[in-house]
């Protein structure tokens, strides 16, 4: 035993209850922090007589570390230049949300620090500016809305705050029904609320395009990826298990599931097979043709459904072992054939508790990110039903047949085509070896699977989500990845093999044409392509270390996973192209699968949540459905009470790897996480890589020149023609008078705010700051310099 500090009740019950700590110890969003700690580095500002820290939760469940600063006598204070002195000396996770300045602490009876007494602080968003526009109004709302956060200022990144590319899309979709439209791929490219608003454009000014969700339409590379696996794949599915109110009835629940079914295409999707055993069922394997056809509005009765399950006997266990057997019948009731592609289970648990609710969906259908779409529209289906008003659902984009039919047309596309060399390299070489045999699909099926579950908690997934990836412009799947190479090489690598293959799965919406929203269409969108990564050769000490050498190999991992759109083109061409399809089967395929599913934030609805015993998204194959890859992670992110955390389930065949072995590979994956969290305590930490500035043709070492010389620069960029004459004739004649530059000089009467003239000035030249190639700017700071790159 230890003695951990934390304060607790112990209730009636036998429970324990947490009440505080003992000490000064406090935890703000899963770390753990010591108030002394941030008090003394406040302090020690030069201009700081006295200081305190406190927690503060002035909305119920929002608590903010804020501090308290009194001026040294005859100084001036300003509370967000405090901040940045913090971020200077203590982690981010330390710095207060706001510093207040005050004349003098305030005290109680005995001399102590009254705490209570602390004035709120006044939160503004800061260091950022308010929106300017509705347009920036309405989007830093939705960003707040998609980040969950309480306010975002116009200037602030979307991927810094903790966003992804799935994110991206729930933002895509939320600013198109606010009648702003964008690509998720914009979203990548202007990250800010101002910056996208001034690219939006309004609904009405959108290209309208002839669509027609029903009827034939042509198999997805993912879907041929699945028909070549041997064994049954009926079963093949993914599932939630949401908590709903106990007044929930089975009639209005049929109605909702009606009105989504109908709604959504893919929904009443039906397969054919042509060839094989002649009974016309999915079966795995072979040559047998998978047809497709998608049935009109009203053809799927959401009565043969949707079934309700007593639980009110019970407790918790009871219900946990309903779960499971409905999850399992559920499966087996599930049959692409007959277009039974959804089941839906209500667990009714009495009008006393909550009860469940358990949707499964056949693969063919469904995928990650559809069911951010399916569940708010099934709960909004309900409200509507509930409150007696027919349901009307958002409308959808693009649809799933018009996308099938659009990637068959862009996989015999020439500049597509032009990838198959890209590919052949990537696959020629099959990399580390991470299993004693091959893939037997006649032995290694889902039943020989194990695996394992790896959770991180808050304090590293925050890092991980937010400070890692957008210090070097970089998304979370690029830092696991990172991990998971550098993991490979120190369990199965030597100092000359350091490479992996890994197949990376993708959400697969791509803006791969004109005119299309995705982000509101369900279906199985993901793609599968494969990488090869190589951090090179990291002395594993430093990798445990968090050591500096770890940027040089998450920036190589990054730049390799920089593949056209996404590495959409590989299935096109595997599996849609007759041409390239059979060179590409030829090649190397790798053992490892990796797919990073995003970050869930909830349900959608605080009445009905993801059931707490439950993680957000499972899902389930038939039991000699074969496997297609050795090892397979999936991680994904969910949102708690603590926090954000990620769980990682690591999956194998059985008959090829051991578990001690595999133990091993994922306990080492989580050292490369954490030093990969730790190395940013390095000044040199950080930046841009070459994919980041795609206008000029720079390498690595020139970017970091770039950044070493001036390591504020917001972007690189290629010099104007303009531009390129007013170099010349500086460089011509250095010694003349600047005939080109320009100066403003202002006399200022009476006296002057230096402090309030700070603002203005860096919000009028604070961004205007540019690098070119060979050419260093800085305009509005009257210095003008040049340096040759390269």
């Amino acid at each position: 035993m230890y003695r951990t500090g934390d304060l607790v009740r112990w209730r009636v019950d036998g429970r324990l209850e947490f009440v505080g700590r003992v000490d000064d110890q406090v935890k703000v969003r899963g770390f753990r922090i010591e108030l002394g700690e941030v008090e003394a580095a406040l302090a020690s500002h030069p201009q700081v007589a006295r200081a305190a820290v406190v927690v503060r939760e002035d909305r119920p469940g929002d608590r903010r570390l804020t501090g308290y600063a009194v001026p040294v006598a005859g100084s001036r204070l300003v509370g967000a230049e405090l901040r940045e002195f913090l971020a200077g000396v203590v982690p981010e996770h330390m710095v207060p949300s706001a510093v207040v300045v005050l004349e003098q602490l305030p005290l109680t009876a005995n001399g102590k620090l009254d705490r209570k007494a602390l004035p709120a602080p006044d939160y503004t968003p800061a260091p950022g500016r308010a929106p300017a526009t509705p347009a920036e109004e309405a989007l830093c709302g939705l960003f707040a809305q998609v980040l969950g956060l309480p306010d975002v200022p116009a200037d602030a990144d979307f991927f810094a705050l903790g966003g992804d590319s799935i994110m991206s899309i729930q933002l895509v979709g939320r600013a198109r029904r606010a009648g702003l439209v964008f690509t998720p791929r914009e979203v990548f490219q202007h990250k800010t609320p101002a910056a996208l608003a001034a690219t939006a454009t309004r609904t009405a000014e959108a290209p309208a395009v002839e669509d027609n969700g029903v009827g034939t339409l042509p198999m997805t590379p993912i879907m041929h990826w699945l028909r070549e696996r041997e064994g049954a794949t009926a079963g093949y599915h993914q599932s939630v298990l949401l908590e709903v109110p106990p007044a929930l009835t089975l009639d209005r629940l049929t109605a909702s599931v009606q009105a989504v079914i109908d709604h959504h295409d893919a929904l009443r999707l039906r397969l054919r097979i042509v060839g094989g055993d002649g009974d016309g069922r999915p079966g795995g394997g072979g040559a047998d043709a998978w047809q497709l056809e998608i049935t009109p509005p009203g053809s799927v009765a959401a009565a043969d459904l949707v079934r309700r399950s007593a639980v009110i006997a019970g407790g918790d266990e009871n219900l946990r072992a309903a779960v499971a057997a409905e999850s399992a019948a559920g499966q087996a009731r599930l049959d692409p054939h007959s277009g039974t592609v959804l089941q839906v289970v209500w667990l009714d648990a009495g009008d006393r508790r909550p009860g469940r609710l358990l949707l499964l969906a056949h693969h063919l259908v469904m995928d990650g990110v559809s069911w951010r779409v399916l569940l708010p529209d099934l709960i909004a289906a309900y409200e509507a039903v509930e409150a007696a008003r027919p349901p009307a659902l958002q409308p959808v984009g693009t649809s799933f047949r018009r996308w099938a039919r659009l990637l068959t047309d862009q996989a015999v596309d020439p500049t597509r085509e032009d990838e198959l060399d890209m590919w052949t390299r990537m696959t020629r070489d099959p990399g580390l070896t991470v299993a004693t045999d091959t893939l037997d699909p006649a032995r290694d099926d889902v039943r020989s699977l194990r695996s394992l579950t790896v959770v991180l908690d808050p304090a590293r997934t925050e890092p991980l989500l937010t400070t890692v990836p957008a210090a070097y412009h970089a998304g979370v799947d690029d830092v696991l990845l990172t991990a998971l190479v550098l993991a490979a090489a120190h369990c199965y690598g030597t100092d000359e093999a350091t490479a992996l293959l890994v197949n990376v799965e993708g959400h697969g919406r791509e803006d791969i044409a004109d005119a299309l929203d995705l982000t509101r269409t369900i279906g199985w969108f993901t793609s599968m392509y494969p990488v090869r990564l190589d951090a090179g050769a990291v002395d594993w000490t430093e990798v445990a270390t968090g050591a500096a050498s770890l940027s040089g190999a998450l920036k190589r991992v990054k730049e390799q996973l920089r593949v056209p759109d996404h590495g959409i083109g590989y299935g096109l061409l595997r599996y849609l192209n007759p041409r390239t399809g059979p060179q590409l089967a030829a090649l190397n395929t790798p053992r490892i699968g990796f797919n990073y599913l995003g970050r869930y934030t909830g349900s959608g609805s605080a009445t009905w949540p993801y059931a707490k015993e439950s993680t957000a998204l499972g899902g389930g194959s038939d039991p000699d459905l074969a496997l297609t890859h050795c090892l397979d992670i999936n991680a994904l992110t969910e949102d708690t009470p603590d926090g954000p955390r990620l769980t990682a389930t690591w999956a194998w065949a059985g008959h090829l790897m051991r578990e001690a072995e595999v133990s091993r590979f994922a306990e080492a994956w989580r050292t490369a996480v954490d030093g990969l969290i730790a190395h940013l305590r390095h000044p040199t930490s950080g930046g841009r890589t070459p994919s980041d500035v795609p206008l000029i043709p720079l390498d690595q070492t020139e970017i970091e020149h770039v950044e070493a010389l001036v390591p504020e620069a917001t972007d690189i960029l290629p010099l104007t023609p303009l531009q390129e004459g007013l170099l010349f004739h500086a460089v011509y004649d250095d010694g003349a008078p600047d005939v080109y530059m320009v100066q403003l000089v202002f006399d200022l009467e009476g006296s002057v705010d230096v402090v309030r003239l700070r603002g203005p000035r860096r919000g009028c030249c604070g961004g205007i700051r540019m690098w070119v190639r060979g050419l260093c700017m800085r305009v509005c700071r009257c210095r003008f310099r040049w340096c040759l790159v390269g």
